[in-house]
């Protein structure tokens, strides 16, 4: 791990681009020119516990321990069989000749009553999103519907076309 010294760190921290980045650089900065950490949260007008555990990262990891940590959030209620059988699912009913809106509801009441889990309607969406799909309705297809009768009204000249 290389060690750097405050004017590097200092210069790190002008140079980052995420303002939550450069307040931890400038932190560590601060502290190592020999301010106390209770001067550099004043300063910065953060919390002292703030800088203590921006310094500590640094001490231990360096400006490596300085970086966001994306939060990983909470696991998902289906497994990925569970996912992959939605999946499956949901692609046979938009392909199925019958047609009709796939809704937000209707996911849910499939996957109460195959997983036995609940989920709300807004999850639904985001668990959509992470298996790939777009929620972007088209023209609902009429189960009756003729396609002889769509294609031949289709070949009747209107207007003007030739």
């Amino acid at each position: 791990m290389k060690t750097y010294s405050a004017e590097e760190i200092l210069a790190l921290s002008r140079a980052e681009k995420a303002p939550h980045k450069r307040i931890r650089l400038l932190s560590v900065a601060l502290f190592l020119e020999g301010n106390s950490r209770t001067e550099v949260a004043l300063r910065l007008k953060v919390t002292r516990a703030s800088v203590n555990a921006w310094v500590a990262k640094y001490l231990a990891n360096g400006v490596k321990g300085l970086d966001a940590k994306k939060n990983k959030g909470r696991d998902s209620y289906l497994t990925a069989p569970q996912k992959k059988q939605l999946s499956c699912y949901i692609e046979e009913l938009y392909t199925s000749s019958s047609g009709g809106r796939l809704t937000g509801d209707a996911i849910l009441k499939y996957i109460q009553q195959n997983f036995k889990v609940d989920y709300r309607t807004n999850a639904i969406y985001k668990l959509l999103e992470q298996s790939g799909f777009s929620w972007i309705t088209n023209l609902s297809k009429h189960p009756k519907q003729s396609i002889e009768a769509q294609t031949a009204f289709k070949k009747v000249p209107v207007g003007n076309n030739p």
